[in-house]
């Protein structure tokens, strides 16, 4: 089965109704270099649909994150975010602050079992996301870096 396939069918098994609208976002998530925005994506479908709109890209955008099916990743400093497909193992993205690019922390470090005990019963934890930032080796190297956090 093709990795298309099981992402339909992972939506089909939480209830989630496939439109064409969302299957071709799908497949221009799996086409796409990673981490695009969703201008970038409705641009990419455009190709192939110009009928599609930027306010359906993120309206299916925002239902297929809710249901854990796409990460959106939020950059710093801008008024952007960028998507990827929730492939494989859950994990967190690594951020910098001098050129905007992410990049996949491959594990997760956050054990929510135990946030869980330090909130208690006042909070349920149902999932987390971990943005980190700071600067790429590229950036790094460069010798006039914006003055970093402190």
């Amino acid at each position: 089965m093709s990795l298309l396939n099981d992402i339909i069918e992972k939506l089909r098994t939480k209830g989630c109704k496939i439109t064409p609208q969302r299957r071709i976002i799908i497949q221009s998530l799996l086409k796409l270099d990673k981490f695009p925005t969703a201008l970038e994506l409705c641009n990419d479908i455009r190709q192939t649909n110009p009928e599609i709109g930027l306010d359906t890209v993120y309206r299916n955008l925002g239902l297929l994150v809710n249901m854990g099916i796409v990460n959106q990743i939020n950059l710093h400093g801008k008024d952007t975010k960028v998507f990827e497909l929730a492939l494989g193992e859950h994990h967190h993205h690594l951020i910098c602050l001098n050129c905007g690019t992410a990049s996949c922390l491959d594990y997760c470090p956050v054990d929510e079992k135990e946030l869980q005990k330090t909130v208690g019963l006042r909070f349920e934890i149902i999932g987390h996301s971990l943005e980190l930032y700071g600067y790429c080796q590229k950036c790094k190297a460069l010798t006039s870096l914006p003055q970093r956090l402190k």
